[in-house]
């Protein structure tokens, strides 16, 4: 019994610690959104946007991107492994494209190590990766561009998804997820004083910074892996909240489902292998903002920490009534009910209107849905494979004219 307890009280500290963090990063997060200085002149800014069989969405992506450039500004279509008219499409739009044919090697961050090389031969000031089925706020890429180019760090967007077409209570309750992922927890880091985590789309990098950056290739989390070690090189991202990137949310169905699964057995094998490595490192250099980053990237995702606690907390439930120490189970309560007035107050007082209050009755089922996910990710290793996103544009962009 006594090993059985000691076993419980480390589990129980260890589910308790990351949901304290998670507590005080929403806690934390404000509701203002601060200006950029635009006082000094506006840096030159290339846009690089990785595109993989984009032809129904890149043209309005280009024209969109198009209205917040100005003369010595650049637009870089990646047309990566094409098989469709995406190239053609983009350069129609007025997009300067170049085509990368290596179906040995393909996956965005092969395609960001491309445009990235190609940029070099007359490299702006700023580049700032954008995916091709994104759209910037109005004034979002000179925001960007202004604060990579005072605080010679990268920035990141807020990234955001909205519903699809014909949304239900599971994607409303997804979107939820993603909005505290993407902007509750990194505005209470950035509150804190602390970085944040590259999340994807929307990023801004000083030209020095991307290109001494070390090569991606395959890897289902780029962005998230670049933030890690640029933070270690001592770059750590920042957050510009006064800039947004939004994209829609998949239908559900399989390609949500797949896109959930990318993510999340990205974000498990990065929290395992770098998060005890940003820990190590921030308490050996003594730097706190590594050490800041190590703890929001080790809250593993909301749906699999409730999973746990709440497994934990029956097991837990058992010892003690067989006369073992209520304290695991008292710590389980706790972590509990830091992961509920976390996400409370995420959703006072950032998504009442993304998700009224008689849809939250559907989070348990979205906890069940994402259940599979893990137990694929811990039974059978996770998902290696780049793959791209079906989108509802894909069926207009094969219709026959």
């Amino acid at each position: 019994m006594t090993a059985i307890v000691v076993v419980l009280w480390l589990a129980a500290v260890a589910v308790l610690w990351p949901s304290l963090v998670f507590l005080i990063e929403c806690i934390c997060a404000r509701t203002q959104v601060p200006s950029v200085d635009d006082s000094g002149p506006r840096p030159r800014i290339a846009v690089l946007v990785p595109a993989h069989d984009e032809e129904g969405d890149i043209a309005s992506t280009v024209l969109a991107l198009r209205t917040g450039l100005v003369g010595g500004d650049r637009l870089l279509v990646v047309a990566d492994n094409c098989g469709d008219g995406t190239a053609a499409a983009a350069a129609a739009a007025g997009a300067e494209v170049i085509e990368r044919h290596d179906r040995a090697n393909h996956g965005k961050g092969y395609a960001l190590a491309f445009g990235t090389e190609h940029l070099a031969k007359s490299p702006p000031e700023v580049v700032i990766i954008v995916d091709a089925d994104c759209r910037v706020s109005e004034g979002g890429l000179e925001q960007l561009a202004r604060m990579a180019a005072q605080t010679g760090h990268p920035a990141q967007a807020e990234y955001l998804l909205t519903q699809p077409s014909k949304p239900n209570a599971r994607s409303a309750v997804s979107g939820l997820a993603f909005l505290v992922r993407n902007l509750v927890r990194p505005r209470g880091m950035h509150r804190l004083g602390f970085p944040c985590q590259l999340t994807g789309s929307g990023m801004a990098f000083p030209w020095s910074v991307l290109r001494d950056a070390p090569p991606l290739r395959a890897n289902l989390v780029e962005d998230l892996v670049l933030g890690i070690e640029l933070a270690l090189a001592g770059t750590p991202p920042v957050l510009c909240s006064a800039a947004s990137v939004t994209s829609v949310l998949p239908e559900p169905g399989k390609a949500q489902l797949g896109q959930r699964r990318r993510w999340e057995h990205g974000h498990l094998s990065t929290l395992i292998s770098q998060g005890p490595r940003l820990l190590r490192a921030g308490m050996a250099r003594r730097r706190p903002d590594l050490v800041a980053i190590a703890f929001d990237l080790m809250v593993p995702p909301l749906a699999l920490l409730v999973t746990v606690i709440a497994g934990l907390s029956f097991i837990a439930a058992g010892a003690a009534v067989a006369g073992a120490s209520a304290g695991p189970f008292l710590l389980c309560l706790a972590a509990g009910f830091s992961v509920f007035l976390g996400v409370a107050s995420a959703w006072w007082r950032f998504a009442r209107q993304l998700l009224p209050a008689r849809l939250l009755a559907a989070v348990p089922v979205y906890v069940l849905w994402k259940i599979p996910l893990y137990l694929g990710f811990f039974l059978h290793g996770r998902h290696k494979r780049w793959e791209r996103t079906t989108r509802k544009t894909d069926t207009a962009a094969k219709r026959p004219s």
